[in-house]
C-alpha cells in the first residue's frame, strides 16, 4: 500500500527539473489518445493527484511492487485512486464502494528496485479518469474506466477573470512561501490564461487542503465551476499563511526583545565589572561560600571537602546541569551550625522552677532531667542523651520535652515519626537522585542553627517499614552514643557530631519500638494523672490558658473545686488531660454565647451547670455495683490510655457433664489464664472447703464484660480463680475490692507490669484494698504516697494467701 508518506517532498508538487514539463508535453497529448480502458490501480491513503502532475513514488510494500509489475507488461500505463476510508488497508480487500470514482491515470516514465529492495518509479499524471468496475486479479487491482470527453476551449471572459484571480492568488502565495517559488515560477513560465485547465488542477495540488476538498476538486469536470472551487481554496491558502505570519512575527519579536535584553545585560555586567562596581553572580557566590567557611570550625575531612566542592563549583558554567547540584550541595553544608552552641544553664534551681512552671507533677521526668543538668555541671559540659518517655496520650510528653529545651535553654525542634516509611527521611537522599535532600536530623539542625539543641522524636511506636527501608534501623546510628559522634547523611556524606543533642523520644506503648532501638533509649514512664493531679493542673493550667484563648477576663468565669471534680470523675476519666481541656473548652464557648446575648460578665461554673453545658455525664458513678454477687470479681488491668478496672463474671449452670466456655472477646494468653485458673480451682476445690463434684455437675461460663473490647494478657489470671472460687464457695467478693497477678497452675502468683497505672485507676473506683504479687512491692515503693494513701495493699506469692484475704478464716471453712 502506498501512503502519501511516500511522495517525495509531500507528493503535493512537482520535483521535476523545469525541462520536464516542457519535454513532456507532447507526451501527454500522444497519451491522451491512446488511453487504456483497463489499467492496474494503485490506491491512494491520504491525497489524490491531478493532472499535468510529475510525481516521484516509492515504498516497499508488496502491493505496490505487483502493482508497478503490471503496469509495466501492460503499457506502461497506471490509475491511481483516492479511498474513502484512510484507516482501510488494501491488503484486506477493495470493492467498488471503498475507492472514490474520480481517478488519474498516469505514464511510468522510469522504474526500477532500490538496493533496499524498495520500488520506486517516475509517474506523468496524464488525464482523469472514472472508475466503472473494480476487480482483483491475484494481488493487483484492475479498473475498467472510461474519460470524460474533452470540453470545447472556450474560454469566456468569466474564465479569463477567475483564471487570472488564481494566477494572482498564486503570485500572493509565492511571495509568502519562498519554497513554492521554484514551482509557481516554472508553472507561471510553461502555463498562460489559455491554459486554464492545467491551471487549476496544478494550483489546487499545491494547497495544504484536506484530501476530500481536494478529491472535490479532481470530481469537478466543469471548468468554471473548478476555478471556483480552486479559488476558494487558494484564498484558503492565503489566509493560513497570513496567521502564520502574525505567529512567527510575535515570536520573532518576543526572541528579539529578549535577545537585546540579554545583550544589554551582558554588557552591563562587563562593564561593570571593568570600572570594579560589581562582581558577576558565580565569583559573589565563590566569596561567599569562603567566607562563611572561615566563619564555621570545621572539621579537618569536611574542610578538605567543601574546598573540593568549591574548585569544582569555579569551574563550572552557570548553565550546566552540574552547577546546580554543586551548589545547592554546598549551601546545605556550610549552612550548617558546624561548632555554633548555645550556652547551657546549667542551675537545677533555675531548671526545676522552669520545669514546675508549665507542668504539674511529672516528677520522674523532671527529676530525671534535673540529674542530666547536675551532671554536666560537674563534668564542666552537657553531653547528649536519649531519653524515651512512654505513656498514655494527652499526659505532657511533648509539652515536657518543650519545657526541657527552655530550662535548658537550648533550641527545640519536633517532628514526628508516626508512618513515616522511607529510610531517607531519617538519612537523606544520596546525591544521585533528582531533587535529593538531606534527612530530617540534618534539617532540624539548619533549622535551629546550633549544634546542640533538644530533638524531639515524636509517636517512635508508631515507626513503619516499607520496600523503600526501614526508618527505625536507621534511627540506631543517630540513637546510638557510640556512633552518632560522626552521624553521616546520605547527602552529606560528611560526619557530623550529634552527640551534644539531647534526643527526646515519646511513645504510646514499648510493644511496637524494635528491640535494638528500645535498648539504646533510656525510658521513663508516665503514668495517667489521678483525679487530685488533674485537678491541680486544670486550676493551674487550662483554665487560665483557655481563659486567654477566649480572651475572657481572669476573673470573668471561675470554676468551683466541686464542679472540676465532678467533670473529671463523670467526662473525662482518660489517663491524660486532653479530653479535659476540651470538655472545659465546650464550657467556655457556651458561657461566651451568654456573654454575647445577655451581656453576662461574671459567672461561677459549679457542679449542677457541668450537666446544663455538657448533657448527661459520659461515664457512670464510680461504684455502681454496690454489692457484688457470688462469682463476680473486681481486677485492675493496664491500657495503652492508662489503667482501668475489669469486672470478671462466672455463672454455673448444672449440667451431665461439666465443662468451661470463656467469652468478652478475651486473647489467647487470657484465654490460656482463665484453663489455668478453672483446672486450679477444680483441683483444689476440697482444699478451699467446695465441693469436689461441684465443676463435674455444671457448665461453667466466665465473661469479661465489655465485649466489644479486645483483652488479653495474663494479669487477670488470680482475678478468675477468684470469681470460680467465689462462684464455688456461693461466697461474695467485697465490692472495694481489687487484684491482679498472674496465677500458674500450681498456685503461684507471678509479678505483672504497669502497676502504676492499676493503682490510679484503682483510687479511681474508690478501691479500698488491693491484692498484688509480692514482687511487685518495689513497684509500688515508686508510687507518690498521695496515689496510695487509704489503700490497703496486700502481697502474695500464693493463691491461698490471696483465699485467705478474700475470704478471711472466720468466714471460710476451709483452707485448712
Amino acid at each position: 500500500m502506498l501512503d502519501d508518506d511516500t511522495l517525495n517532498d509531500g507528493g503535493n508538487r512537482s520535483d521535476s527539473p523545469s525541462g520536464v514539463a516542457d519535454d513532456l508535453a507532447s507526451a501527454i497529448d500522444l497519451a491522451t489518445k491512446v488511453l487504456p480502458e483497463k489499467v492496474p490501480l494503485l490506491p491512494l491513503h491520504h491525497r489524490p493527484i491531478f493532472p499535468g502532475m510529475v510525481l516521484p513514488f516509492q515504498s516497499n510494500d508488496p502491493l505496490f511492487g505487483h502493482t508497478l509489475r503490471a503496469a509495466m507488461d501492460s503499457g506502461k500505463m497506471m490509475g491511481f485512486v483516492l479511498v474513502r476510508n484512510p484507516g482501510m488497508s488494501a491488503a484486506e480487500g477493495l470493492s467498488l464502494d471503498d475507492v472514490h470514482r474520480t481517478g488519474v491515470v498516469g505514464r511510468i516514465l522510469k522504474a526500477g528496485e532500490t538496493e533496499d529492495k524498495h520500488f520506486q518509479m517516475l509517474v506523468q499524471a496524464v488525464a482523469r479518469m472514472r472508475i466503472v468496475e473494480l476487480r482483483r486479479e491475484g494481488p493487483v487491482y484492475f479498473a475498467t474506466v472510461t474519460y470524460p470527453a474533452a470540453e470545447p476551449e472556450v474560454h469566456t471572459t468569466e474564465i479569463r477573470a477567475h483564471t487570472l484571480a488564481v494566477i494572482q492568488a498564486l503570485k500572493e502565495i509565492m511571495r509568502r512561501n519562498p519554497l513554492f517559488k521554484e514551482e509557481l515560477s516554472q508553472l507561471m513560465a510553461s502555463t498562460s490564461i489559455n491554459d486554464p485547465n492545467r491551471l487549476a488542477d496544478f494550483a489546487a495540488a499545491l494547497t495544504s487542503a484536506e484530501p476530500h476538498e481536494l478529491q472535490d476538486i479532481l470530481d469537478t469536470y466543469d471548468l468554471l465551476e473548478r476555478l471556483r472551487k480552486v479559488l476558494l481554496l487558494l484564498k484558503k491558502e492565503i489566509e493560513i499563511n497570513e496567521l502564520k505570519e502574525e505567529i512567527n512575527r510575535q515570536i520573532q519579536e518576543r526572541m528579539t526583545k529578549q535577545q537585546r535584553e540579554f545583550f544589554l545585560r551582558e554588557q552591563l555586567k562587563v562593564i561593570k565589572k571593568e570600572l570594579g562596581l560589581e562582581k558577576d553572580e558565580k565569583t559573589a557566590q565563590i566569596e561567599k561560600y569562603r567566607e562563611r567557611m572561615e566563619k564555621l570550625e570545621l572539621p579537618d575531612e569536611v574542610r578538605k571537602v567543601v574546598e573540593e566542592e568549591i574548585r569544582k563549583f569555579e569551574m563550572l558554567e552557570s548553565h550546566s546541569a552540574e552547577f546546580g547540584v554543586v551548589r545547592n550541595y554546598l549551601d546545605w553544608l556550610l549552612s550548617l551550625p558546624w561548632g555554633i552552641e548555645t550556652k547551657d544553664n546549667l542551675d537545677p534551681e533555675a531548671a526545676r522552677a522552669v520545669l514546675d512552671r508549665d507542668h504539674y507533677g511529672l516528677d520522674d521526668v523532671k527529676d530525671r532531667i534535673i540529674e542530666f543538668i547536675a551532671v554536666s555541671r560537674l563534668k564542666g559540659e552537657l553531653s547528649g542523651s536519649i531519653l524515651c518517655l512512654i505513656g498514655p496520650p494527652g499526659v505532657g510528653k511533648t509539652s515536657i520535652g518543650r519545657a526541657a529545651a527552655e530550662a535548658l535553654g537550648r533550641k527545640f525542634f519536633r517532628f514526628s515519626l508516626g508512618g513515616m516509611r522511607d529510610e531517607a527521611e531519617i538519612k537523606g537522599h544520596r546525591r544521585t537522585y533528582v531533587g535529593a535532600m538531606p534527612g530530617k536530623i540534618i534539617q532540624s539542625l539548619k533549622t535551629v542553627g546550633t549544634q546542640n539543641p533538644v530533638i524531639m522524636l515524636d509517636e517512635i511506636d508508631k515507626i513503619g517499614a516499607s520496600f523503600q527501608g526501614d526508618p527505625a534501623s536507621a534511627l540506631l546510628e543517630v540513637l546510638d552514643p557510640e556512633q552518632n559522634h560522626a552521624f553521616r547523611d546520605h547527602y552529606l556524606d560528611v560526619p557530623f557530631d550529634l552527640t551534644k543533642v539531647l534526643f527526646i523520644a515519646t511513645a504510646n506503648v514499648p510493644d511496637t519500638i524494635p528491640p535494638p532501638l528500645y535498648d539504646r533509649m533510656e525510658v521513663i514512664r508516665l503514668s495517667g494523672y489521678i483525679l487530685e493531679e488533674k485537678l491541680e493542673i486544670a486550676k493551674r493550667h487550662i483554665v487560665p490558658r483557655q481563659l486567654e484563648r477566649h480572651n475572657m477576663p481572669p476573673g470573668g468565669v471561675r470554676f468551683t473545686d466541686g464542679a472540676l471534680r465532678f467533670l473529671i470523675a463523670n467526662y473525662a476519666r482518660e489517663a491524660g488531660v486532653r479530653s479535659l481541656e476540651k470538655m472545659i473548652t465546650s464550657i467556655l464557648r457556651k458561657i461566651a454565647v451568654e456573654y454575647a446575648s445577655n451581656g453576662v460578665k461574671k459567672i461561677t461554673v459549679k457542679k449542677d451547670d457541668v450537666v446544663r453545658y455538657l448533657g448527661k455525664p459520659r461515664f457512670p458513678e464510680d461504684s455502681i455495683w454496690k454489692k457484688l454477687e457470688p462469682g463476680v470479681v473486681m481486677g485492675l488491668a493496664w491500657t495503652p490510655l492508662g489503667g482501668a478496672t475489669l469486672y470478671v463474671e462466672s455463672r454455673a449452670i448444672p449440667s451431665r457433664n461439666g465443662s468451661f466456655k470463656q467469652t468478652g472477646q478475651l486473647g489467647n494468653v487470657m484465654v490460656e489464664s482463665s484453663a489455668i485458673a478453672y483446672s486450679y480451682v477444680k483441683s483444689r476445690a476440697a482444699y478451699f472447703g467446695g465441693d469436689p463434684a461441684f465443676f463435674d455437675a455444671h457448665f461453667v461460663h466466665l465473661h469479661v464484660p465489655a465485649g466489644a473490647t479486645p483483652k488479653d494478657g495474663p494479669s487477670a489470671g488470680i482475678t478468675m480463680a477468684s470469681s470460680l472460687l467465689s462462684l464455688l464457695l456461693d461466697r461474695s467478693v467485697p465490692p472495694d475490692l481489687a487484684m491482679t497477678g498472674e496465677l500458674t497452675l500450681t498456685g503461684r502468683v507471678l509479678p505483672v507490669g504497669g502497676i502504676k497505672e492499676k493503682i490510679i485507676a484503682a483510687r479511681r473506683s474508690k478501691v479500698k484494698k488491693v491484692i498484688l504479687p509480692a514482687d511487685n512491692r518495689k513497684d509500688l515503693e515508686e508510687i507518690p504516697d498521695y496515689i496510695t494513701e487509704g489503700i490497703e495493699f496486700v502481697f502474695v506469692r500464693r493463691f491461698e494467701q490471696v483465699f485467705r484475704s478474700v475470704f478471711p478464716p472466720a468466714d471460710n471453712g476451709g483452707g485448712k
